[in-house]
């Protein structure tokens, strides 16, 4: 695991902590709390404008890295799932790595799928068994 890895993983797991939220709050109440003694001033105002911009710009990229991260494990297991269903399409897997279009165009035909078995009334187990027709 690389360093940067390491480091998003656990910052995101810091960061997602009550404690972090409680801290985070504290933080705010004692800015607040010293706006009297600086006179509210600008240079007050600019400590808070400054700390939150910081902490949401490095947010953003860890939280990025934990869903990108996220996703592709998800990925891994349901492709592993289709894989070793016998009735799943394996032409399914790896499917994120198409373009939009070919994915809408599978879209459209589970679809049609759906509705053909609303429209026959079909039951989950019947439903299971409809196949698509490529």
């Amino acid at each position: 695991m690389g360093i940067y890895t390491r480091f998003t993983k656990s910052f995101s797991q810091i960061a997602g902590r009550s404690v972090t939220f409680v801290l985070a709050m504290l933080s705010i109440v004692v800015w607040l709390a010293t706006g009297p003694l600086f006179d509210f001033s600008d240079t007050w105002q600019l400590v808070i404008n400054t700390a939150t911009t910081i902490v949401t710009f490095i947010m953003v990229f860890i939280i990025q890295n934990t869903q990108n991260r996220d996703t592709e494990a998800i990925q891994v297991k349901l492709d592993e799932l289709i894989r070793v269903t016998k009735k799943a399409q394996n032409s399914l897997i790896d499917i994120e790595d198409l373009d939009e279009d070919e994915i809408d165009i599978l879209k459209e035909k589970y679809v049609k799928i759906a509705k053909s078995v609303v429209k026959e009334g079909l039951k989950n187990k019947e439903a299971d068994s409809v196949e698509l027709k490529e």
